[in-house]
Order: C-alpha cells, then structure tokens, then sequence
C-alpha cells in the first residue's frame, strides 16, 4: 500500500477563534476564503493553506493546555522586507518581544498570535551577483 495525499495544510485550534481570524485576516491583509463565523476559517496563502478552527465544547481543555504551553511548532512567513513585517505587526498590537536575528537562511524575527502561537517571520539574504 502507498501513502497518498492531495493536499497539505495547517490548522490553528483557537476557543477564541473570532480573535484569532480577526487578527490573521489583518496580519495577512486578506479575507478567509471560507469563513463560518466562530467555527472555521481558511486562508489560502502562497503554496499553503492556513485553517483556523475552535474545537468543539468536549475537546476545548485539551486545547486551552496546549495554548499555554510553548508549542514547538511556528508558523513561518517569508517577507520581502522585515522591518514593513515589523511595522506591520506593531500596528495591529502584537509587536515582536525580541530583536532580528541572523540565522544561515536570512533575518528572522519572533512574534506571537493572540492566542500565542509563535510566528517566524523571515528576510531570505539578497544575492549579490
């Protein structure tokens, strides 16, 4: 038997789900393509899509736990410039706590959702040639 799949896509489970919508459709300057308001939204992004759903009233402390515990995953953007992304983020209340940092694949940068869910936003290096 092989392991098929047809598509790939994050999800972000939120009990305050409306919040979380709210701030990712203005982080990402665009509406959810599907949207069922406190239940589910989709976001298409370049080659990904982002879901961000609330869990259904018998898994939500499962989730609540989760939320207050450092998660080990991030949700990464590539940006064209870091300091606009900065900005961008300082503007909707959620500025990043630390400072740029150089890592080999470019400048890089922490900042965390409503419900703290760590992003990476990320300046691939410019080729000199």
């Amino acid at each position: 038997m092989v392991f098929q799949y047809t598509n790939a896509f994050v999800t972000i489970a939120s009990v305050n789900c409306d919040n979380v919508v709210n701030f990712y459709t203005k982080l990402l300057e665009q509406k959810p393509v599907i949207l069922i308001p406190n239940v589910y939204a989709e976001f298409n992004l370049v080659s990904m899509r982002l879901g961000i759903f609330k869990p259904k009233n018998t898994n939500e402390s499962e989730f609540e736990a989760i939320s207050k515990a450092k998660s080990k995953i991030s949700l990464c953007l590539e940006v064209s410039n870091l300091e606009d992304a900065i900005a961008h983020l300082t503007a909707l209340g959620y500025s990043p706590p630390g400072e740029i940092s150089i890592a080999s694949h470019g400048r890089e940068i922490y900042a965390y959702d409503p419900d703290g869910n760590r992003l990476i936003l990320h300046q691939a290096p410019v080729n000199d040639k």
